[in-house]
C-alpha cells in the first residue's frame, strides 16, 4: 500500500517535472530571443517601441530596459533555482504588455504588433489570445519549484546582461556615423544627383504611413538653409510624389530610386528615417520623429537654422 503511494506520488512529481521544464524552456526561449534582439539592435527596437505607441522621447530608454529585463528573466527561467523569479518577471511584463495593447487598442487595432522580431502579429483579438498562452506557461514555468535563493549569484546574472547590453549598445552607436555614402544617385526623373558635396538629408518614407506624413509635415515647417533634402519611398514608390505633396515637401527636393543601395548602407527596421550627410559622409541616422525630435538633432547638426 505505501509502495503504491509513494509510485504514484513519483509519477506524479515526473509529470509536474516535465510539464515544468517544458514551460520554462519554451518561454526563456521567447523572452531571451527579444530580449537579446533589443539588446543588440536598440535603436531599431526603439522605432517599433515608439510607433506601437511609447512616447518617443523614451523609447530608446524602454527599449534598452525592455532588452536587459527579458534577457535577464529568459536566463533565470533556465536555473532551476530561480526559476520562480524569471516566471514571476515574465507574468508582469506579459501582463503590463497587455494592459498597454489595451489602453491603445484602438489606435494600434489592425497594426503589426512588434514585441517580438520574428512573430509577425497584428493587434486584434488573437493578440490577447497569443499572449495569454504564454501568460499560461510563464505560470507553469513557476509552478512546482523551490522558493529561490542566493539574491548574490542572481545579481551577478543581472549585472553580465547589463553589461552585455551596454556593450551592445556602444556598437550600435558607433555604427550610426562616418558611412560613406554612394558617390551619386537616381532621381526619379533620371537625373544624377551627386551626395558628395555639402549637407543632405535623404528621408526614407511609405506614402501609406502617417507617422511617415506627421513627419515630413514637420519637417516641410523647417528652414533648411543650404541643406539639400532628398526624399526616398521603401514602399509603392509611384505614390512618392503625392505623399510629398501631402505632407507639403514639394519643391523641397527630388525623389529618388536607390532605396537598395541607401538602406543597406545605413540600415533601419520601419520607416520614417533619415539619414544626415556631409560631404559624402553620415553624420547622424535619425530614427526619432515625435516630440522635440528630430528638429532639436538637426540643429545641433546645423542641417536646420
Amino acid at each position: 500500500m505505501v509502495t503504491g503511494t509513494l509510485s504514484a506520488e513519483g509519477e506524479r512529481k515526473s509529470w509536474q517535472t516535465a510539464l515544468n521544464w517544458v514551460s520554462a524552456i519554451l518561454i526563456a526561449i521567447i523572452f531571451l530571443v527579444a530580449g537579446l534582439w533589443k539588446a543588440t539592435d536598440p535603436v531599431g527596437a526603439a522605432v517599433r517601441l515608439a510607433q506601437a505607441r511609447v512616447p518617443e522621447s523614451l523609447s530608446l530608454f524602454a527599449a534598452v530596459a525592455f532588452g536587459i529585463t527579458e534577457t535577464f528573466a529568459g536566463v533565470l527561467l533556465l536555473i532551476p533555482r530561480f526559476r520562480r523569479w524569471g516566471a514571476m518577471i515574465t507574468s508582469l511584463l506579459l501582463v503590463a504588455f497587455m494592459i498597454f495593447i489595451g489602453i491603445h487598442y484602438k489606435e494600434l487595432v489592425g497594426a503589426e504588433c512588434s514585441c517580438f522580431p520574428w512573430l509577425k502579429r497584428a493587434v486584434g483579438p488573437g493578440f490577447f489570445v497569443g499572449d495569454g498562452i504564454m501568460l499560461g506557461l510563464a505560470i507553469l514555468a513557476g509552478m512546482w519549484t523551490k522558493p529561490p535563493g542566493g539574491l548574490r549569484p542572481a545579481a551577478l546574472v543581472l549585472a553580465a546582461v547589463m553589461v552585455f547590453a551596454g556593450v551592445s549598445y556602444g556598437i550600435a552607436s558607433t555604427r550610426q556615423t562616418g558611412t560613406k555614402a554612394p558617390d551619386t544617385v537616381t532621381a526619379e526623373d533620371g537625373k544624377t544627383i551627386s551626395l558628395r558635396e555639402g549637407k543632405v538629408l535623404v528621408y526614407f518614407f511609405n506614402p501609406q504611413c502617417m507617422h511617415c506624413l506627421d513627419a515630413g509635415k514637420k519637417m516641410a515647417g523647417y528652414n533648411w538653409g543650404n541643406t539639400r533634402f532628398i526624399g526616398v519611398a521603401t514602399e509603392n514608390p509611384q505614390f512618392g510624389g503625392w505623399f510629398l505633396g501631402k505632407a507639403g515637401l514639394t519643391g523641397k527636393g527630388p525623389l529618388v530610386k536607390d532605396l537598395d543601395v541607401l538602406k543597406k548602407l545605413f540600415p533601419f527596421d520601419l520607416p520614417p528615417a533619415a539619414v544626415a550627410l556631409e560631404n559624402g559622409y553620415q553624420k547622424a541616422l535619425l530614427l526619432q520623429f515625435e516630440g522635440a525630435e528630430p528638429t532639436a538633432t538637426l540643429k545641433k547638426l546645423g542641417f536646420i537654422n
